[in-house]
């Protein structure tokens, strides 16, 4: 059985957390909308490829466009989403 999108949002930011070493942040500290760069979580180009790796290690999900990458990258719910509407393709 597919994960929820809910539940997808609570694992992605335990492995977000854990993924990048946001020893700093809580899970509850930010909103599932709350954009993951710039002014949001302020991740950077590094993180980003850290987000990749943990798409295809995690979900089996590799991006076919990297161009891609900015918007379901933008916050939790997006990548949740984004994870939900492709892993059964993966």
């Amino acid at each position: 059985m597919q994960q929820s999108i809910e539940e997808l949002t609570a694992e992605l930011r335990e492995q977000l957390i854990e993924q990048l070493n946001l020893e700093d942040i809580i899970p509850e500290s930010f909103d599932e909308n709350t954009p993951l760069f710039g002014e949001g979580l302020g991740l950077d180009s590094i993180d980003s490829l850290e987000l990749v790796v943990l798409l295809d290690r995690n979900y089996g999900i590799k991006l076919k466009d990297p161009k891609e990458g900015r918007a379901v990258f933008y916050s939790i719910r997006s990548m949740a989403e984004y994870i939900h509407n492709n892993r059964a393709q993966a």
